[in-house]
């Protein structure tokens, strides 16, 4: 069943709204475009994206109503996977008109829809009497704007161009939950917050990170992966925050990653580890 959420005051979708059509794992600059010219038409906003799909997203479903709820999208038409994707081009069109009082749908020019993907934004034209507005692809340094390729970014470790893509900081939120408290005996305390199930995984390694906590910034270092010095191969996310003193546990943090420093490693001795980590640290003070 087709689920809405408001992120602002609820309005009457009768009256008319402006829908972007695609797959918003996020709003990455492309989609931000789609989003400024849907804003145009002074009707209420929303946004689509997928729910029950076992491809991992950028970001969790919570993460990206932060991010649309910022953004000044109005509301989010969540699609279960499992009822559209046997559905026509024409039936799905059918139902978001049905639903939704649409004046004007948006669209990227590569978007496509229905079973095997067979629509395309010239079947909306053909199959509704609603105005459609056909964006053409971004690029970046020659790069195709996608999530796809922010994916493989990240992946690849390369966040600094993930993040241009995304035109914000990769992020993730969590509650920051106990382990085994090894950062702290080595004056070294860490946060660790669970990498959430169906996020799309970061290359492992040490990143500088920017982790805010009750509205307060704190610049940082994030370990994503193993602890090899300590015999540990569970992947882990844990953060230092540089300067904080006190007790995060139970608490909400949002960890947003800003470059990749190192790999991870296996040092000889917890000294030579803790060596390192001074030297990540001076790292990520020094860079504004």
């Amino acid at each position: 069943m087709l689920k809405t959420v408001w992120l602002t005051e609820k309005r009457n979708c009768k009256e008319g709204t402006a829908m972007l059509l695609g797959g918003f794992d996020g709003l990455h600059a492309g989609h931000r475009l789609l989003l400024s010219c849907a804003k145009k038409s002074g009707f209420p906003v929303g946004i689509m994206t997928i729910v029950g799909s076992k491809e991992e997203g950028i970001f969790t479903f919570l993460e990206r109503e932060e991010i649309f709820r910022s953004a000044g999208v109005d509301f989010v038409f969540e699609l279960p996977f499992e009822e559209i994707k046997d559905m026509s081009p024409e039936a799905f069109l059918r139902k978001l008109t049905e639903e939704f009082s649409p004046k004007l749908f948006v669209c990227g020019e590569d978007f496509r829809f229905g079973l095997y993907a067979t629509g395309t934004p010239e079947t909306i034209k053909q199959a509704t009497h609603v105005r459609v507005e056909i964006l053409p692809l971004l690029k970046i340094n020659d790069e195709k704007v996608s999530s796809r390729q922010i994916k493989t970014f990240l992946s690849q470790g390369e966040v600094e161009k993930a993040n241009e893509m995304l035109s914000h900081r990769f992020f993730l939120s969590g509650e920051v939950v106990k382990d085994r408290q090894i950062g702290r005996t080595m004056n070294f305390p860490t946060a660790n917050i669970e990498y959430p199930k169906g996020k799309y995984p970061l290359k492992n390694g040490v990143y500088e990170t920017r982790v805010t906590i009750a509205g307060k910034e704190y610049k940082g270092i994030t370990n994503y992966g193993a602890r090899p010095t300590f015999e540990n191969e569970k992947i882990v996310t844990e953060t230092h925050l540089d300067g904080f003193n006190g007790d995060l546990y139970g608490k909400q943090l949002k960890v947003e990653f800003v470059r990749y420093l190192r790999d991870i490693q296996k040092f000889e001795s917890v000294e030579k580890l803790k060596n390192q980590l001074t030297m990540d640290i001076r790292r990520v003070q020094e860079n504004d």
